[in-house]
């Protein structure tokens, strides 16, 4: 169920809200018997419903013979465990739902480790529900706990603990990561990272540029694990395509941190594409929860503008649009060189969009004569593989013998990425 909680989450549709929460149920293979909103007026406490909400909870499960409440918001240990206490049935909240879709389908050790590190997090607080079958009594001399207490700090002893082990693994992976990040810097290739919310069709476009086979289903997180190919480009010979995890609202704090390190693939992108799926009619509400992570990593501007790589919208599935649509958003896509229409599906619009991201790479690129030897190989070579040379002739002897005279195009960053070839 969606409670619509009076003054917040103002601006989202709760409808399209309620359809988001069954795409994440059905995620993970819930079937779905009843789902519904509830109108929250005054939080209860104990319980964020009404006693009637709950009684009507209640039939329902009865009715529909459920096994598993999902309330599509935030409990609290205390209400989790008396709605549990007053339906009969085990609850669960968006943020144990999301956790749960994520542990299914986090493929790498990293994953799997962010994940678990997730999990461990939002358990810890809910470690009191697992031992209300303990004794709680006070204890002589003034102790506070009876046997059920210590059992739940010895818990939590052991939670935090784990906890700390797999933030040294990760922050493990996260310096591995960077190396990478670095050594990317030093080769020729710009990176492309696709971004976007969850289900807006990040993967089957991978797919299509690269040729890859990565996991690509009507489904919400269909994946979760951060993938890159090469793929060439006009005017570029090869470049990175980096595909991320789908972002979405409301994403639990918990994985918001563990996930940091793979987002932060985002932040060090020559060009960011925003794909948006412009056929869902919460597309715009979408936009602004995508634009908002940006922001806190540092990637957008308050303005949605990219800070340091330029970021392309990518309005996808555009054959899922009536011809109305299609005339309206077209018109507005054509005057906006930041936009692309495409489907990734039918592969329409792909043409443009690497056109485009080509002529992105490329641009302000200045042509310089290089002077190197002949017997440099590698760096006459790396000229050839990554800029565009526009004449090439021998230009006599050298201190280190013959010379090649090179007339070469290139950006700035790839002038830059040339030198430190020499350093």
């Amino acid at each position: 169920m969606c409670p619509d909680i009076r003054g917040q989450r103002s601006g989202e549709d709760p409808e399209a809200r309620l359809e988001e929460a069954k795409g994440l149920a059905l995620a993970i293979g819930i079937v779905v018997a009843e789902a519904f909103i509830l109108n929250v007026r005054d939080i209860r406490p104990n319980t964020l419903f009404g006693e009637g909400q709950v009684q009507r909870i209640k039939t329902d499960c009865e009715l529909h013979e459920a096994e598993l409440v999902i309330v599509d918001g935030a409990l609290t240990p205390i209400q989790q465990r008396n709605l549990e206490e007053k339906i009969g049935r085990k609850v669960i909240d968006r943020t144990g739902l999301i956790l749960e879709i994520f542990g299914e389908r986090a493929a790498t050790a990293e994953g799997r480790l962010q994940v678990e590190l997730a999990h461990l997090d939002y358990q810890a607080s809910r470690l009191v529900r697992s031992w209300t079958h303990l004794e709680r009594q006070r204890g002589g001399f003034g102790f506070l706990g009876g046997p059920g207490e210590t059992q739940i700090e010895a818990d939590r002893r052991m939670i935090r603990d784990r906890m700390a082990k797999l933030r040294r693994e990760l922050e493990q992976v996260r310096k591995t990561r960077e190396l990478h990040r670095k050594r990317r810097g030093r080769a020729p290739w710009p990176v492309i990272a696709l971004v976007g919310y969850t289900n807006a069709g990040k993967s089957t476009l991978f797919n299509r540029l690269t040729g890859a086979d990565v996991m690509a289903e009507d489904l919400l997180f269909a994946t979760l694990d951060p993938t890159m190919r090469a793929i060439g480009l006009p005017g570029v010979e090869k470049a990175i395509l980096s595909d991320t995890v789908g972002f979405i609202s409301d994403l639990p704090t918990q994985l918001v941190a563990a996930f940091r390190a793979t987002l932060e693939e985002v932040t060090a992108a020559d060009i960011v594409l925003h794909v948006r799926d412009i056929a869902n009619p919460d597309s715009a509400q979408q936009k602004r929860q995508v634009l908002a992570v940006l922001h806190d990593l540092g990637v957008v501007d308050e303005a949605g503008e990219g800070v340091d790589a330029p970021v392309l919208e990518v309005w996808n599935k555009w054959d899922l649009l009536d011809e109305d649509a299609r005339e309206e958003l077209g018109c507005i896509a054509a005057s906006d060189d930041s936009v692309l229409a495409i489907s990734a599906i039918t592969g329409d619009g792909l043409d443009s969009l690497q056109q485009r991201l080509g002529a992105v790479l490329t641009e302000g690129a200045k042509t310089y004569a290089l002077e190197i030897l002949a017997s440099d190989g590698q760096r006459i070579a790396w000229l050839h593989a990554n800029g565009e040379v526009l004449a090439e002739a021998d230009a006599g002897e050298g201190e280190g013998g013959p010379l090649r005279r090179i007339e070469v195009r290139l950006t700035d960053k790839e002038f830059g990425r040339f030198e430190a070839l020499g350093s």
